[in-house]
């Protein structure tokens, strides 16, 4: 591994794991205990399974579903210098996990940084909502030691499975810090803030709207965010109210538009975030364009400056799936007046 990685949070940037990380063949053991024997002061790492693709084998109909075990997962890891303690949590797909899900993962994280034997986390996790739920273990400051994300973009049964060498290189980079939350994937280490998933069909698999992005100072968001309901609105050239008022209509406590541009709509959007501030529902704006700062720069009835006069509040750098994951953090904390939302979304 390359020890210049102990800084990648601090930096703010993503590191390139060692070439060895990349791919890695599975390797069958005839254990089911990983660990190294004989050697009681070897570092442990808890491996939280909760499904998705690295777990995953085809059907008898031909669907990839979970079938793998954090245990089954581990046992095709080579001998390495480190005790492993599955932990079997969930068994889905990531994208039908909810919030409840998502909380579940977090409060397992904590339950093993709890234990004091316990070096750091590798969390086993679907792709599409990886960064969602690596953003709330974040924002609830699971962060005393190292957590690693990690996963696969081919199932577990694929020609070239990349998940034994995700999981591989997740365990390296606990084992070498520094504390906090990092995804592992495709031989790179990510910060949490800003991140997106990139590609469906690439082994390297996620990006950063801004790869220099510093997270904001924000105050502790430790309270669970099950419960609430935080919508995301797609809109599209000429856009009616139609799906944000059916929103509204459904109690959503917050709601984020997946906006044109820069952060731009329509003004029939522009009525109905009015309609919702006056509801007192929590409205942000982000963008379905994946790179770039996003500023509140166009009028016209239905840009991004007439939407924070009619009451939403504009995130700057989080795309729709962390922005949801951040308001509803936000809300559940009781830290939802708009001075605070423009704070953190402001640097967001």
């Amino acid at each position: 591994m390359d020890r210049g990685l102990a800084g990648a949070d601090r930096a703010g940037a993503d590191h390139r794991l060692a070439s060895g990380a990349r791919s890695h063949r599975p390797h069958r053991r005839s254990g089911r205990n990983h660990r190294v024997s004989g050697l009681a002061d070897t570092p442990l790492v808890a491996v939280i399974a909760t499904g998705g693709t690295i777990a995953s084998r085809k059907d008898a109909a031909g669907a990839a579903r979970p079938a793998l075990s954090g245990q089954d997962l581990l046992d095709l890891l080579p001998p390495m210098q480190v005790r492993l303690r599955p932990v079997e949590l969930l068994a889905k797909d990531s994208s039908s996990l909810t919030l409840t899900d998502m909380q579940a993962i977090s409060d397992a994280v904590a339950a093993q940084l709890a234990d004091p034997e316990v070096a750091g986390v590798v969390v086993l996790h679907g792709t599409d909502s990886m960064e969602e739920t690596a953003l709330l273990l974040h924002l609830q400051g699971r962060t005393a030691r190292p957590v690693l994300l990690t996963g696969a973009q081919f199932a577990a049964d694929s020609a070239q499975p990349d998940g034994p060498g995700n999981l591989a290189a997740a365990i390296g980079a606990v084992l070498q810090g520094p504390a906090g939350v990092r995804v592992a994937f495709g031989g790179r280490l990510l910060p949490v803030w800003g991140l997106y998933k990139s590609a469906s069909d690439s082994a390297d698999a996620f990006a950063r709207a801004k790869a220099d992005a510093v997270p904001p100072r924000l105050p502790p968001l430790p309270r669970p965010v099950p419960g609430l309901r935080v919508d995301i609105v797609a809109l599209h050239p000429g856009a009616d109210a139609l799906h944000l008022d059916a929103s509204i209509a459904a109690g959503a406590r917050g709601i984020v538009l997946a906006a044109l541009g820069s952060g731009n709509t329509t003004a029939a959007v522009v009525q109905a975030v009015a309609r919702a501030r006056d509801a007192g529902i929590a409205v942000v704006t982000s963008s379905r364009v994946p790179n770039g700062w996003l500023a509140p720069a166009y009028g016209g009835g239905g840009g991004g400056h007439d939407l924070v006069e009619a009451g939403a509040v504009h995130s700057a750098l989080l795309r729709p799936g962390q922005a949801r994951i951040l308001l509803a953090a936000l809300l559940a904390n009781d830290c939802a007046d708009r001075a605070t939302l423009t704070a953190a979304f402001g640097q967001a």
